[in-house]
């Protein structure tokens, strides 16, 4: 305390400030100890402040970057947990899903079996007492993984007969559909003023388009990957 009483503050800073005074820039070793205190101390904070913008920034801006992915990774942490804990559900859900596209698959025939479906839609018609006036398959129509194959066709015959070989075909254990349907009286043509036929023993004719559709064996679904790929490069 006494040491502190005595102390002259005006004494001691005029003695700093005059250990400033004509220093010799060549010659540092040799200045007073406050200039060499001073200067050690402001190279320390530039070297420490250099050091900050060329290494450590860089590696702020990283960790920035990785504090602003922590909300996703949380995120898809929580979502694959959920999946984690309903796995065996979730295995189940794919079983079944593949039991079930087994059975739409076995309801397509494959490329060996096109001809006798096309027989059996024409015994269906044959089988209900109608003639076929028109059975012609047009080009095969290539989708991503099964075939459609349009058949153009007219039969003629009794309206029940008629109806009958509709629900028939329907009833085919390939799938079938019947499309642009179209019955009318040979001979008499179509429109508005025609009057009705209510005589359903007339003979009639049906026009319609029939799809079938067969699955893609593995090589055809890579020609047909190859050629989506060919067609998108060139866009």
């Amino acid at each position: 305390m006494a040491t502190l009483k005595n102390l002259d503050l005006n004494a001691w800073f005029a003695d700093f400030t005059g250990q400033f005074q004509n220093l010799n820039m060549q010659e540092p070793g040799q200045w007073p100890p406050a200039p060499r205190y001073v200067t050690f101390i402001l190279v320390a904070l530039l070297t420490v402040g250099l050091g900050w913008f060329a290494v450590l920034s860089d590696e702020q801006s990283a960790l920035d970057a990785e504090v602003q992915k922590e909300p996703t990774l949380k995120e898809d942490f929580n979502n694959k947990l959920t999946q984690a804990v309903n796995l065996p559900e979730l295995r189940k859900q794919k079983s079944q899903v593949e039991e079930y596209v087994l059975q739409l698959e076995k309801q397509l025939p494959g490329k060996a079996e096109m001809d006798a479906l096309l027989s059996d839609i024409n015994q269906a018609g044959l089988g209900r007492g109608l003639q076929f006036e028109l059975f012609r398959p047009s080009g095969i129509v290539m989708r991503d993984y099964y075939a459609e194959q349009p058949i153009a066709i007219r039969v003629t015959g009794r309206y029940h007969d008629i109806g009958a070989f509709t629900a028939d075909v329907s009833n085919l254990s390939r799938i079938v559909t019947l499309h642009d349907l179209n019955i009318n009286v040979p001979g008499v043509p179509t429109g508005a003023g025609t009057p009705p036929r209510t005589d359903t023993n007339a003979t009639l004719a049906m026009d319609a388009t029939a799809r079938t559709y067969r699955y893609l064996d593995p090589t055809e679904v890579e020609e047909q990957k190859k050629a989506a790929a060919a067609v998108e490069k060139k866009k």
